[in-house]
């Protein structure tokens, strides 16, 4: 086994030898700068933006904001919280197998060069660019006015649910394309069907790679507030039924900020907004280690 001290040493004298090729090329000097200014920049942004948010909301944070039912004296996130977490659900599961089948298609299926599979991905990009008040009007016109829906958590599901199902199918695509041809070749050696190769094989060796496109869907979901405003409404009640109208967390962070009157408790709401995103992003991650190494 190799020291401690011959590592360091190895380490300094590659970090030496990179350094000195920096210098004789000026370019890719300045464009490693530009890296690290670009990371120091992210990293200190998001930094700032949680440290605000902390230090403004947690101390709004009552158990008033916790209550069953909403009124104008608690102004309580937990309808909000649960319709959040009913709107996500609903989304991925409109989203997820519609996304990743497409991707199994796209990938393990299609011939390549095939003109409707470049269709499909050029439609996907450009959905993906879309700004999320046009998918807001689109659903209202659709799904709240034309299928007569109204304002519900379905309407406003099925937006989502489109909204984000560019992103998992790229993702997934992605993902599926990183697994190497020799797993495919051995499934098929062993006498393994096209079928079974994909759904044995291939995907679970790329669940990692769909797990991060999902989290980042799920990302988006939670803090999307335009597209519901328009398809499921800003009723802050705990809805009977997917036919009912109801706010998320983001729409109800939203509506306070808006009336004026209630600027800390939407500091507050963005406090558990915040606490929620990072809890799935950790989970996730968690999962996608553990079958990883399965």
């Amino acid at each position: 086994m190799v020291s401690e001290a011959a590592k360091n040493y190895i380490n300094k004298k590659s970090f030496s030898k990179t350094f000195r090729g920096y210098l004789k090329n000026p370019l890719s000097l300045f464009l490693a700068a530009l890296l690290i200014i670009g990371a120091l920049i992210t990293f200190f942004v998001l930094l700032y933006l949680i440290i605000y948010i902390l230090i403004k909301g947690v101390p709004y944070l009552t158990p008033e904001l916790f209550e069953l039912t909403y009124n104008t004296e608690n102004v309580s996130m937990f309808p909000a919280l649960i319709n959040t977490i009913t709107m996500t659900l609903l989304s991925l599961l409109i989203a997820a197998p519609l996304g990743i089948f497409t991707a199994a298609y796209l990938v393990e299926y299609a011939k390549r060069g095939n003109k409707f599979v470049e269709i499909i991905r050029i439609t996907a990009e450009t959905l993906s660019g879309i700004p999320s008040i046009v998918y807001g009007l689109f659903g209202m016109l659709f799904f709240v006015t034309a299928l007569g829906w109204g304002y519900s958590i379905l309407a406003g599901a099925f937006t989502l649910g489109i909204m984000i199902l560019p992103l998992i199918i790229r993702s997934t695509e992605e993902a599926l394309k990183a697994v190497p041809d020799l797993y495919r070749e051995a499934s098929f050696g062993l006498g393994a069907g096209r079928m079974r190769t994909v759904f044995r094989i291939v995907i679970p060796a790329a669940i990692p790679g769909i797990l991060a496109g999902i989290i980042l869907s799920i990302g988006r979901v939670v803090g999307e507030t335009a597209a519901l405003i328009y398809t499921a409404g800003t009723a802050a009640v705990v809805p009977e039924g997917v036919m009912n109208s109801g706010r998320t967390l983001s729409v109800h962070m939203y509506a306070l900020s808006s009336e004026g009157l209630y600027t800390n408790q939407a500091y507050a709401t963005a406090v558990v907004l915040l606490i929620i995103v990072l809890v799935i992003n950790w989970v996730s991650a968690f999962v996608a280690k553990k079958l990883a190494k399965v």
